[in-house]
């Protein structure tokens, strides 16, 4: 009788997570998919040494010395207004904190560890400010949270590059206190989305993954969930765990049916690095416009310093972006991806009757692109309004580029055509 019980139960549940993630797509992702654009914040005490964040312990920093970063942690010019503009003033539509990463701080006054900002030279609510400040200027707020935790004494891992040091630990305890953190979390600072990280260390299982996300949805079946709970995370099926795919450092593929977003550093580490190498302007627009291109988001992350500023340069790079942004923005926002699969001469996106086709190189002042079926184009113009020659000849549509073209980043062609562009199959470019 027992074992029937917990059968139904079980049944209920898989029912009940089916229930909610069907709500979440039909409710939410398609509104969060049109943003296309969001920040992600990766900030700790860490930032005193300048290396990465979480990986960096036990490895570049000793473990007792990364653990008592926290002492001398007090980001004295930090400003959430500040931060949020800087991603404003970028055309970024959402952004996402890591609350906490895998070395188990906590950027807020949690009650469930005393490893938190209010045990710093800080005390300041930097997760709070940080919604706080997103509400005001209008921006989308999200919460980075992270599966493993090697400072949590019932984590069974506390040293990934040393087995010895790993203890047995009670993983029934430790869901207990994430379950509390993210209860804190949700109630506390009603985020748009979660963002898990670490779900790939062997004591972490797939069924603590489907746990943890019907928790989340309990509390509020609208928060959206990215996919990395579960141990599935290249595709998204019945064994896998979240709403959404999140490739990392890489531009996804065109995906017309799966909804995601890579993740990529505007930078090279994801904490703050002193003269870190950064992205040129051309790499990051052209990221951005190949994400798009794809159908994905874009997920764009800074590292602040240890003084809580957004690095000067970096501002001015994200300022640069939002520039490109006022004028080109209407081929990124609200569009699907296609009918052309992006490559490095050009990607295309779409939206109505409208085609965006972003060019990134040509032969000359020609480019050629494959005929699309049953399609008439009406019109072919830049952006400024000039006229783009249009000829088209068996496989191949040819358009004829002015000679001086606007943008040295990413010129767009927008082709006018008879028909529904977002129905159309996708075509290789």
């Amino acid at each position: 009788m027992v074992a029937k019980r917990y059968l139904i139960t079980c049944l209920l549940l898989i029912i009940s997570a089916q229930s909610f993630a069907q709500q979440t797509q039909k409710a939410r992702m398609p509104e969060f998919m049109d943003q296309r654009f969001g920040m992600f914040v990766h900030f700790g005490p860490i930032t005193l040494r300048g290396t990465e964040i979480g990986w960096s312990r036990n490895k570049e920093v000793a473990q007792a010395d990364y653990d008592s970063l926290y002492k001398e942690f007090n980001p004295v010019l930090f400003n959430a207004d500040n931060w949020v503009k800087a991603a404003k003033d970028a055309g970024i539509k959402y952004l996402v904190i890591t609350a906490k990463h895998h070395d188990g701080f906590c950027l807020w006054p949690t009650k469930l560890s005393d490893y938190n900002i209010m045990n710093s030279p800080f005390k300041r609510d930097i997760v709070g400010e940080l919604a706080k400040a997103c509400k005001k200027q209008g921006m989308i707020f999200g919460i980075y949270c992270t599966v493993l935790d090697w400072h949590d004494k019932n984590y069974p891992i506390q040293n990934p590059y040393d087995s010895t040091k790993n203890v047995k630990g009670d993983i029934t305890a430790f869901k207990a206190t994430m379950k509390g953190e993210l209860k804190e979390l949700i109630t506390k600072y009603d985020p748009y989305l979660l963002w898990f990280d670490g779900y790939w260390e062997k004591p972490w299982t797939n069924a603590d993954g489907r746990e943890i996300y019907y928790y989340i949805k309990s509390i509020n079946p609208n928060i959206l969930v990215n996919n990395r709970l579960g141990k599935v995370s290249e595709v998204l099926s019945n064994e896998s765990v979240g709403d959404y795919l999140t490739p990392e450092q890489r531009i996804g593929q065109l995906n017309m049916n799966e909804p995601w977003e890579s993740c990529i550093t505007i930078c090279q580490q994801w904490a703050w690095k002193p003269n870190d190498q950064m992205k040129s302007l051309k790499e990051c627009i052209q990221t951005l416009v190949k994400t798009a291109a794809g159908n994905g988001n874009l997920l764009f992350n800074v590292g602040p310093m240890m003084d809580g500023r957004i690095e000067g340069r970096q501002v001015t790079r994200l300022k640069k972006i939002g520039d490109w942004m006022k004028t080109y923005g209407s081929s990124i926002y609200n569009t699907k991806g296609g009918p052309f699969v992006p490559n490095d001469n050009l990607a295309s996106t779409r939206k109505g009757s409208k085609i965006y086709i972003h060019v990134f190189k040509s032969a000359g002042n020609t480019l050629t692109i494959p005929t699309l079926p049953n399609v008439v184009i009406n019109k072919a113009t830049l952006f400024n309004g000039e006229k783009v020659e249009v000829k088209q000849s068996g496989k191949t549509i040819q358009l004829t580029l002015p000679d001086k073209l606007p943008d040295d980043n990413d010129n767009v062609v927008i082709l006018d055509i008879n028909q529904d562009a977002e129905k159309l199959p996708v075509i290789k470019a």
